[in-house]
Parts: C-alpha cells; sequence; structure tokens
C-alpha cells in the first residue's frame, strides 16, 4: 500500500513501542516525528523498523506538518502515538479514500456506530462546540473537527500551506482543505484509552488557541 503512517510522539516510551508491535503485521511505512532530546522514546523504538524525523520546530502542528512534508508516498496517515487509534481501520478508510476519490477521511467519534472510550464530559462539550462552529463557519461537511485519525492525498496536503505549531493544526487543515475545494469526508472510528502516559492537549488552553485561530482565520480570510 502506498501509505505512510505519521506518528508524532512526545515522551511515549511506554506506549509507543506497543503501537509499533500492534502495527507491524500491517507492514506500512512509519515515520515518528519526535524531539532530539526525547531520548527515552528514541531508545524505546531502537528495534524498530521505521524512519525516525527530528522536529525542527516544536509543537503537535510542527510533528505533523514535517512528517508530512517528509512524506513520499502517495498517501499518508495521521496516527497517534499513545495507542488510541485502531490500525484495523486503516483499510476502510482507505478505501473510502480512493472508491470515492476524497482528498481526506476525518475519522469520527461522534457518528453511528462510533464510539469514544477516552472523552470526558469537558472534551465532548468541545468537540461538539468546535464541529458545530466548523460546519456554520467554514462550511465543513466532517463530524469531528479535532480528531486527527486522518488520511489523505499527500499531494493534496502539501498543497495547503499548514502553518500552525500546536494543537490548532486540528482545524487549520480541513478549512484550508476546503478553501481549495478539496474533497473529504467522516468515516467511524472507535478511539480507544491511550495505552500509558498522559495526555498533551489542555482541553482549556487548547481550545481556548483554537478558538482565537478560527476567528482569526474566519475574519482574516487567511490562506
Amino acid at each position: 500500500m502506498d501509505l505512510t503512517l505519521v506518528i508524532p510522539a512526545k515522551l511515549e516510551k511506554e506506549s509507543l513501542p506497543q503501537v509499533l508491535r500492534e502495527l507491524k503485521k500491517y507492514n506500512y511505512k512509519c515515520i515518528i516525528v519526535l524531539e532530539k532530546n526525547d531520548t527515552e522514546t528514541i531508545q524505546a523504538i531502537n528495534n524498530f523498523d521505521c524512519e525516525i524525523l527530528y522536529q525542527k520546530n516544536l509543537g503537535y502542528g510542527s510533528a505533523l506538518i514535517e512528517g508530512i512534508n517528509a512524506t513520499t508516498t502517495k498517501y499518508f496517515c495521521i496516527f497517534n502515538a499513545d495507542g488510541s487509534f485502531k490500525p484495523e481501520e486503516i483499510k476502510g478508510m482507505m478505501q473510502e479514500l480512493i472508491h470515492n476519490k476524497f482528498d481526506y477521511v476525518f475519522g469520527s467519534r461522534y457518528q453511528k456506530g462510533s464510539k469514544s472510550d477516552d472523552d470526558t464530559l469537558v472534551t465532548l462539550v468541545g468537540n461538539y462546540f468546535f464541529t458545530f462552529f466548523g460546519k456554520i463557519f467554514f462550511n465543513l461537511n466532517i463530524t469531528d473537527i479535532l480528531y486527527t485519525f486522518v488520511i489523505g492525498k499527500t499531494e493534496s496536503a502539501k498543497k495547503l500551506n499548514l502553518k500552525q505549531k500546536d494543537f490548532t493544526f486540528c482545524v487549520e487543515l480541513p478549512i484550508k482543505a476546503k478553501r481549495l475545494n478539496q474533497k473529504m469526508t467522516s468515516y467511524t472510528s472507535h478511539e480507544r484509552s491511550r495505552i500509558a502516559g498522559s495526555k498533551k492537549v489542555n482541553a482549556f488552553k487548547d481550545g481556548f488557541y483554537i478558538l482565537i485561530y478560527l476567528f482569526k482565520i474566519f475574519f482574516r480570510k487567511e490562506k
């Protein structure tokens, strides 16, 4: 399969080896994007056959942008290092992408047949709010704007001029794709609980930054 998994990893020495073991049977190409000083995570994955890309800039968004830019396969998949994504869903997402000629397929925890083992009331309400915001103000037709289980055409993503270095990347990608008339859809997904470690997202702080970015990109028509 002409696909690369872009896996951002920060302090994931416990989770990432288990994720890579689970992925091994699928034989996907993987790019692990992390900070050069994250030596414990680097050592934990020494024996796995994957490419390691050291971030030039800090932040979740930076890791994904640099990983996508380094991808040479026709398709990419953003895949978490914490074990929350199910690799068996990739095949169905790829089929949806290719057969229906989409540019992106976004995993969703909030449509029929979907579920999340990791949501809290705060993140649930926040996700619904931002997804509704995206639908009303940007005409987005996806049902879970903050879930970054995404498969897409590498060529399409490289046209977006993605810039957001933090978690605002989550909304930047679909909004800029929509403005370029790129096609996208949602796909039923089951989010598992993370294997180990702690979340890197601060629901209130990152939610505030995302809201500011949404207003900024709406009123300034930023591209």
